[in-house]
């Protein structure tokens, strides 16, 4: 029985720690989807994209790009998540339709 746990519970461990990485890679994406959708519009309404750019930056986001196109106003946000010490890239993009 020992011998049992000693072999699985390192398994189990594991799993549970990419289990809670991979939640935490979720959490980061829905963030850096908001910091996006809001950024997006602001740019939209016509404020300077150097002030949507740092309420971006100020929710977490570590890159922020704007594009336009056919009428809107599109902000694509990244930044790392870490999974098991490994940095996996998380985007988030949102448009908004300027007026």
């Amino acid at each position: 029985m020992t011998a049992e746990l000693a072999v699985a519970l390192p398994a189990v461990l594991l799993v549970l720690a990419a289990c809670l990485g991979a939640l935490r890679v979720g959490v980061e994406q829905a963030r850096l989807d908001t910091a996006a959708a809001v950024a997006s519009r602001s740019v939209a309404r016509g404020d300077p994209v150097d002030a949507a750019t740092a309420s971006a930056v100020a929710a977490g986001a570590g890159s922020v790009a704007f594009d336009r196109r056919s009428g809107l106003v599109c902000a694509h946000t990244g930044a790392p998540a870490r999974i098991l010490g490994l940095a996996v890239p998380v985007v988030g993009t949102a448009c908004a339709l300027a007026p």
